[in-house]
Order: structure tokens, then C-alpha cells, then sequence
């Protein structure tokens, strides 16, 4: 769901990589990769290109909503989209993704198989993680009282009013209500998606604004005390900020799952498989992983990482944590219809 420095996040990018292939003539076709933006890195695609011949165009979106509303407006021919698990089965549901030929896909034999046949993908037959994670609360040391801290009621306090960033997304922004007032992230019930959304209302004099990247730049500068994201990117702010702290509120958070996929009718489709493919290669999942800092589905890759990273509880949470954790699933097309006029009414 990610999506770390997401300095681009706001301008589509095409990037043109052409090492070990000079000559048109000697490449072996190409693949359109649609990703998040900052969420590889890009030495990578170098390393791909030179490996398979194969020419990669590569663009970036900053929502799963962005990237929704792009194929299915048609504008655009993506080879490898990475969306995020609620949109994932949304995208299953609507019947706009290739089935994935896993004998073309290897590596995927290395995901670790607590990921495998995800409630979004339940016989795995569309996807392949590619990074995952914990949502929780980022907040400032020195702005913040440490006896605030804890629960969602964080981003409830008057206190900080102002100081607060609320996610700029309907899912995740209602999901954080809902949760607060003990209820599932994947309710079908009307009413308590409601309920959920007129806490939102009562928040909203107290929030800065509805945020997604932009969190970054206003956590790490001291213009906000409290947000809300992703651990893996709550890394690297602190790398900027050292005064930044992060937890998990008591009531439960989302366990989510970033996982490459074909779009229907794509028109490099054996291209797309050996991009994902290489995704899951160790050479390629470990850099990915040391530079974006989300946690891999990769078994050989956690192995070689440093024992600091593995054993941080946040990054690779044990089994009393992920208990706490609940993943997105999707949702019938009312409640999503639902969820979009509730958030277009929030934000009047």
C-alpha cells in the first residue's frame, strides 16, 4: 500500500532504461510497469533490462484509487500493476486481471506461505506479493505527551487540533474509524459504515488535512505532531526526524499486502511474468527491500538480512501481534458505492 518518498508521487514518470541495449534491434520486447511512486529500487530495472534484453517503461501512481481509475478509464496498456489487497479484489470482482502462468513465475516458490491464498486472491491464481506491512501511528516525541499515545484516540484529541494528518483515502480513513469503534475493516454493515463516517465529521475540525505522501515531508519538518501510515516508510522519516515515534493502537490495525498483477489483456504478458518473476529473485527482493524498507514476502530475502531488521516487531511482527491485525478484504460494489459517497460528503 506504500509507498515510501514519494517525492514523485504527484508527476506520472517514465523512466527509459536501455542498459545492455544500445540497439532496438537486440532487445527481446518490453514491459509496461505501473507501480507506486519511490517503491522500487531502481537499479533494479537496470539489472532486469540487462539480465533478459527485455525494455522497461515505468510509471508511478499515488493511490490505488489513481491507478483504479486509470484502467478503467482505458488510457493506458500496463504489462505489471501493484495494488494493494482491497483493491485487488476489487479488480478480480470486476474481471480485470490475467490469470498469472506460475510456471513462468518460479520464484515464486520462495513467498513466504503465510502469504499464500490471501482472503483478496483466495486461490492464488492473480497474484504474487511483493511487499507488505503494518499500518499505525507516527507521532512526534516532542509535541506529543507519551500518555496520549496508544489507541486510535490519538487522532481524536483536541488537544492536537490542527497538528493531525488524517489519511487522504477512503478505505484506510474510514477503516481507522471503524476499528476505533470495534468494528471490522471489512463490515458490510450500512450502518456501522455510518457510524464510522460521522466520527470522521467530528474529527475533521481537527485535522490539518487528508494526506497521503505528503505525510513525509510534514512529519519529518515539524509541521504535524501526529499521522498515520506505514511502518515501512515511518523508517525512513525517522531516519529524517529521530524525534518521530510509531505504534500500533490497542483496538487492531491492517495488516496489508502489496502484490503484483497482469491487467486483462495485457499485451506483453510472458514479459510481465518474467518481470515479476525477477521481483522475486533474492538479489532483486533484497535491494528492494533495503532500500524502501517494507518488510518481503521472501523467504531467502529475510534470511539474508540483518538480524536487526528481522527481529524488529514491527517489521516482522510475531504471532501475538499479527493477532491484532486485521487484513482488508473486498467489499460487494453497494459498500463500496457506500464508501465513495460517504467520503465525497466528508470532504465538502
Amino acid at each position: 500500500m506504500k509507498k515510501t518518498l514519494a517525492i514523485l508521487l504527484s508527476v506520472t514518470m517514465l523512466v527509459t532504461l536501455l542498459v545492455g541495449c544500445d540497439d532496438s534491434s537486440e532487445r527481446k520486447g518490453e514491459v509496461n510497469v505501473y507501480n507506486w511512486g519511490e517503491y522500487i529500487d531502481m537499479s533494479v530495472l537496470e539489472d532486469f533490462e540487462a539480465e533478459t534484453g527485455i525494455h522497461v517503461n515505468y510509471q508511478t501512481y499515488d493511490s490505488n484509487e489513481t491507478m483504479y481509475s486509470t484502467l478503467a478509464g482505458g488510457g493506458a496498456d500496463y504489462d505489471v500493476i501493484i495494488p494493494s489487497d482491497y483493491m485487488i479484489a476489487r479488480l478480480i470482482s470486476e474481471d480485470m486481471l490475467e490469470p498469472l502462468n506460475f510456471d513462468n513465475i518460479p520464484n515464486f516458490s520462495d513467498i513466504d506461505p503465510e502469504l499464500l491464498n490471501p482472503e483478496y486472491d483466495p486461490e492464488n491464481l492473480y497474484t504474487v506479493p511483493y511487499m507488505w506491512g503494518l499500518l499505525g501511528v507516527i507521532y512526534n516525541t516532542t509535541m506529543v505527551d507519551e500518555a496520549d499515545t496508544g489507541s486510535w484516540d490519538l487522532l481524536w484529541n483536541e488537544k492536537y487540533a490542527g497538528d493531525i494528518l488524517m489519511f487522504g483515502n477512503s478505505r484506510d480513513a474510514i477503516g481507522i474509524a471503524l476499528k476505533r469503534l470495534g468494528y471490522s475493516f471489512n463490515t458490510t454493515d450500512a450502518a456501522q459504515i455510518q457510524e464510522a463516517s460521522e466520527l470522521l465529521v467530528q474529527q475533521k475540525p481537527l485535522v490539518q488535512g487528508y494526506f497521503m505522501d505528503q505525510q513525509f515531508a510534514k512529519l519529518e519538518g515539524g509541521n504535524a505532531a501526529i499521522g498515520t501510515y506505514y511502518y515501512g516508510d515511518y523508517l525512513t522519516m525517522q531516519e529524517n526526524n529521530p524525534d518521530l515515534s510509531f505504534y500500533l493502537p490497542v483496538e487492531g490495525v491492517n495488516r496489508y499486502v502489496d502484490a503484483m498483477c497482469i491487467p486483462k489483456g495485457a499485451s506483453n504478458k510472458e514479459n510481465a511474468e518474467a518481470f515479476i518473476n525477477y521481483m522475486c529473485s533474492t538479489a532483486a527482493g533484497q535491494k528492494n527491500c533495503e532500500e524502501i524498507w517494507y518488510s518481503t514476502p521472501l523467504l531467502s530475502v529475510r534470511d539474508a538480512l540483518d538480524s536487526e531488521v528481522t527481529n524488529d516487531p514491527f517489521a516482522y511482527p510475531n504471532a501475538d501481534v499479527l493477532a491484532k491485525c486485521e487484513s482488508y478484504a473486498g467489499l460487494p460494489q453497494d459498500i463500496l458505492d457506500l464508501y465513495d459517497s460517504e467520503w465525497t460528503r466528508l470532504l465538502r
